[in-house]
């Protein structure tokens, strides 16, 4: 047994101590190898330990939440891979609430219809954490979570807290300051007002039903794949929507098949596994289409989802 793996065992128990894990079922992919450490954590001071003793013992560390909006190699990630579990939701006050990292966005929505709060009820359905959504701004209906959001707590890579206000979080489409700086979400305040708990129902049955129909909820993705062109940095030809899905549709690349890996018919911006796919399937076909997209329309795509682990440099690369 290692150093390390004894420091992590003697301080959190064995029970959540895993070395060599694999890290596919913990996403929403369903593929990816092994973490050479994989902790969970069930609340905000056990990260903070964590992230503490691995920065002492000089080893890296990833942040994996609900596993949506990420693609893990095939080879699986090295150091030390934290997934956040639990956590809680609290009233702060008449009109925000806190909601630590590792609480799921429709643990969060279920949580204030019961108490009979709006302001997140649209967002039912959004899959991953809390801590995974503002790391990537995660964005619905046109609307930004970052629009929710007054404060957060977040902590440095060696366990130093700080309340950050929403102002001086970086905040754009499908961006944070967390994914420059290397910190750690540990919670966020979101702004709420009082509602009625049957029409907060209805709203959140609606977002659901509108996710079904427009997206292929039934097969293993991790949402949208591609950030949509951005007016102003991006050229798009005339005659074509500003939209990811339509620029891979109008590609020619909407059901495209690699390995395993499937553009969804339902929607060009969602890449499904078929039930075989590895990483690099998923990766080869992501690389597909920015490329037919790029020399048909001229347009480069950016991709939403994160990759975790090490990959080969994209074949379309230049």
């Amino acid at each position: 047994m290692s150093d390390f793996t004894t420091t992590l065992v003697n301080a959190f128990g064995a029970e959540h101590v895993r070395c060599e894990a694999p890290l596919g079922e913990f996403t929403t992919f369903k593929v990816g190898g092994p973490a050479q450490w994989l902790l969970e954590t069930r609340s905000s001071d056990d990260l903070l330990r964590a992230l503490r003793l691995a920065h002492e013992h000089a080893v890296p560390v990833v942040l994996l939440g609900g596993g949506s909006n990420v693609l893990i190699a095939d080879g699986g990630v090295r150091g030390l891979v934290i997934r956040p579990r639990g956590g809680a939701v609290v009233r702060v006050d008449e009109g925000h609430i806190r909601a630590d990292a590792a609480v799921t966005i429709n643990g969060l929505v279920r949580w204030t219809i019961t108490h009979g709060l709006a302001g997140v009820e649209e967002w039912a359905g959004t899959p991953g954490t809390v801590g995974g959504a503002v790391y990537g701004n995660a964005h619905f209906g046109g609307r930004l979570i970052s629009e929710l959001i007054s404060s957060v707590r977040v902590s440095t890579r060696d366990g130093v807290e700080s309340e950050v206000p929403v102002t001086d979080m970086g905040f754009g489409y499908d961006r944070s300051r967390l994914q420059t700086t290397g910190e750690v979400l540990l919670s966020a305040d979101f702004v709420v007002r009082p509602g009625e708990p049957g029409m907060l129902r209805e709203r959140a049955r609606q977002s659901l039903a509108y996710r079904k129909k427009t997206q292929p909820l039934e097969k293993a993705s991790a949402g949208c794949v591609f950030q949509n062109p951005v007016p102003g940095t991006d050229a798009v030809p005339d005659g074509i929507p500003w939209s990811a899905g339509a620029l891979v549709d109008r590609a020619g690349m909407k059901g495209a098949v690699l390995g395993g890996a499937r553009v969804s018919p339902v929607h060009g911006n969602f890449i499904v596994n078929e039930g075989t796919a590895t990483a690099s399937d998923i990766r080869g076909l992501i690389d597909r289409c920015r490329a037919a997209v790029r020399e048909q329309f001229g347009v480069t795509l950016r991709e939403e989802i994160v990759y975790l682990g090490t990959f080969e440099p994209p074949s379309d690369s230049q």
